[in-house]
């Protein structure tokens, strides 16, 4: 199919990089991608924070299915084949998760629909259902503030779990025997979770960041101490392998950077070299978060890379920063620089 619309052209991209990524496609992974669906409340609704999918989008249910209209056309034409997974909540009773308000049986069959390669083994496609069909972890929440437990009505401790009813302590989610693990050791953390019978990721909201991150887990004792024994008998091994990734990393942040500046100079050939350089490696670092470092700009999308230049002027070419400082809105200030901006980018599009 050859996009010809907007959304056409969103939905091939969003779909287009979620296969290459992962090898598997789904609604989902559209909708998240194109931005439809924030990821941040993706977790609200998986946790069963929210009644239906629908619920968390940042638009209307019908531009869901048109979206989702596009992408099943889309889908037909690449020739891929279908796998139906489950989707729980995160909550004890691990109840079936909705996509839709109201929607009948079939339009919430075809969210649950996985799309792969046709030339994957049947080995294979069953492997990879059968992980994403895996219930997600348990979440525990460190507190924020004091709380009164929805179950036993006395005042909570430093954790909760979300439930209906509201937050409930640890005794009251029969998740009180377990020990917290905090996070810091990927290997300890990997094999104390696959020891324990029980576990829960222990979070943490960032008001600046608007999210939840993770601060460790809750398992049993003695899975915590069959990890560490684990842990201390091939440390000499792992630390071997952590350099090797290290090196690799670099390696591939380096390479990938530069693909990244030769894209800039492509877009915007009047662009001073070391500039496309200094924007790459700015945009491209690894951990920030930013346009280059997420999945349209990995796979180098002309609209991704054209957003880091404009993030890049505004910073660096305009009396944004300033105004920000003097206490102008974010709103006003790039209002009053978007000229600015566009007289830059003219420039650089010229050779």
């Amino acid at each position: 199919m050859q996009p010809a619309s907007k959304l056409e052209r969103r939905v091939v991209t969003a779909a287009e990089q979620a296969l290459a990524r992962q090898n598997s496609v789904s609604p989902l992974d559209v909708l998240t991608g194109m931005g439809w669906v924030p990821p941040g409340l993706v977790t609200d609704w998986r946790q069963g924070r929210a009644p239906h999918l629908e619920a968390v989008a940042v638009v209307s249910a019908d531009r869901l299915v048109d979206a989702l209209e596009v992408f099943h056309r889309w889908v037909q034409g690449r020739g891929l084949r279908a796998s139906e997974v489950e989707y729980v909540a995160a909550t004890r009773d691990r109840r079936p998760l909705r996509f839709t308000a109201t929607g009948p049986d079939e339009a919430e069959k075809a969210y649950r629909i996985h799309w792969t390669p046709a030339e994957l083994t049947e080995a294979q496609r069953e492997r990879m259902t059968t992980r994403q069909s895996r219930p997600p972890d348990l979440v525990v929440v460190l507190a924020s503030r004091p709380f009164t437990c929805a179950g036993c009505g006395q005042a909570g401790g430093d954790m909760l779990m979300m439930e209906d009813a509201g937050p409930v302590c640890l005794a009251c989610a029969d998740l009180d025997h377990l020990v917290f693990l905090p996070a810091g050791d990927a290997a300890l953390t990997r094999r104390a979770k696959q020891a324990s019978r029980l576990s829960a990721v222990v979070v943490r909201f960032n008001r600046s960041r608007r999210r939840n991150e993770r601060q460790g887990l809750l398992v049993e004792r003695a899975a915590v101490e069959q990890a560490e024994q684990q842990c201390l008998s091939d440390e000499d091994a792992r630390a071997r392998r952590r350099e090797r990734d290290r090196q690799r990393r670099e390696v591939a942040d380096e390479s990938f950077q530069q693909k990244l500046a030769e894209e800039i100079g492509r877009l915007f050939p009047g662009c001073p070299p070391h500039r496309a350089a200094a924007i790459s490696e700015h945009t491209g670092t690894r951990g920030s978060g930013r346009v280059g470092r997420s999945a349209a700009g990995r796979a180098l999308d002309p609209e991704a890379v054209t957003r880091a230049v404009v993030a890049s002027v505004r910073h660096e070419d305009t009396t944004y920063d300033e105004m920000l400082m003097a206490g102008v809105p974010r709103e006003e200030a790039r209002a009053q620089i978007r000229a600015d901006i566009d007289r830059v980018l003219e420039r650089w599009r010229r050779p």
